[in-house]
C-alpha cells in the first residue's frame, strides 16, 4: 500500500521498482488507499 512507506523503502532497497499504482484498491480505516505494483528483473 502507498501509505506503508517503510515497506516500499525495503522493497526499493532490495532492487524492486514501482511499475504502477492501482488507485483506491484497498479500504483501510474506512478510507480507500492506493496500492503499488512493484517488480524486479532477475538476470541469469
Amino acid at each position: 500500500m502507498v501509505p506503508n512507506e517503510r515497506a516500499a523503502a525495503l522493497y526499493k532497497k532490495m532492487g524492486f521498482e514501482i511499475e504502477g499504482v492501482k488507485r483506491n484498491s484497498i479500504r483501510m480505516d474506512g478510507k480507500y488507499v492506493d496500492e503499488y505494483y512493484m517488480g524486479k528483473i532477475f538476470e541469469a
